[in-house]
């Protein structure tokens, strides 16, 4: 039986940990037949030693998103691993600790500034540095969490995020005469590195959400949204660009 992603070539930021949704989505676009490649920033043998526990080790180059020498040679190292790419995963997200969990009003430009560069920016670097590898029906995928509320501790990074939709819908827009999708995933509180920032006191928000949320939410399980990034990796969705997909069991769509 064939799957959703046979003989598709993808590249995978942001994979730091197992329960990281790039992990999921690296583990099950390679049960679905895709081959990858994984970026490692800071800490490649970590990544080295996480790319060995999935089904098929891949590679791994290593990337900071914010250094241009990085994204100018990303092409030509990803080309020494696979012929061309049908995928993009950009799964990067940071802002120092004083952007966050009450900051908003206190944080000083230059830590703002290098959230909205690693964490906003780097959507658009990343899609220029891969240019030269994407193939017309191929897709940019961005992981995303709802900006267009100002959730508790969230702070700078919800206006990076705000950012990163406009991101999205201009590179939509740039991509699409070139047969190149653009959209957004944006998911429910995951307990992973990059959402230690939201709601605050985690755990009472995490159960707010699954309350509310239609068909629930389980903060512990990354796979729902894995599969989500999937599908718009896949050519399932050949007329979606410039979307905003929530895999966040329905919260976003019910009032308080």
């Amino acid at each position: 039986m064939s799957g959703l992603l046979d003989g598709k070539r993808l590249l995978i930021t942001g994979v730091i940990t197992e329960r990281s949704i790039a992990y999921a989505v690296a583990r099950l676009a390679q049960q679905q037949g895709a081959r990858i490649v994984l970026t490692a920033y800071g800490r490649p043998t970590l990544v080295a030693r996480l790319a060995r526990r999935l089904p098929v080790e891949p590679p791994v180059v290593e990337l900071d998103v914010t250094d241009q020498e990085h994204l100018d040679s990303l092409a030509d190292r990803v080309g020494a691993h696979l012929d061309g790419l049908d995928g993009v995963l950009h799964s990067v997200a940071q802002a120092p600790a004083s952007c966050l969990d009450g900051g908003f009003l206190t944080a000083p430009w230059t830590d703002v500034a290098g959230a909205l560069h690693t964490s906003t920016y780097s959507l658009v670097a990343l899609a220029r540095a891969c240019r030269p590898l994407l193939r017309p029906g191929s897709a940019v995928v961005g992981l995303d969490f709802d900006a267009a509320r100002a959730w508790p501790g969230y702070d700078w990074m919800g206006v990076a995020k705000a950012g990163l939709e406009a991101c999205s819908r201009y590179l939509a827009r740039e991509l699409g005469g070139h047969g190149v999708r653009a959209n957004l995933v944006a998911a429910g509180p995951l307990r992973t590195l990059a959402a230690n920032g939201i709601g605050g006191d985690g755990p009472s928000f995490e159960e707010e959400w699954a309350a509310r949320a239609p068909l629930g939410w389980d903060p512990k399980d990354a796979e729902p949204v894995a599969r989500t990034c999937l599908a718009l990796l896949s050519d399932w969705l050949p007329a979606t660009t410039g979307e905003i997909v929530h895999a966040d069991g329905g919260h976003h769509a019910i009032g308080a």
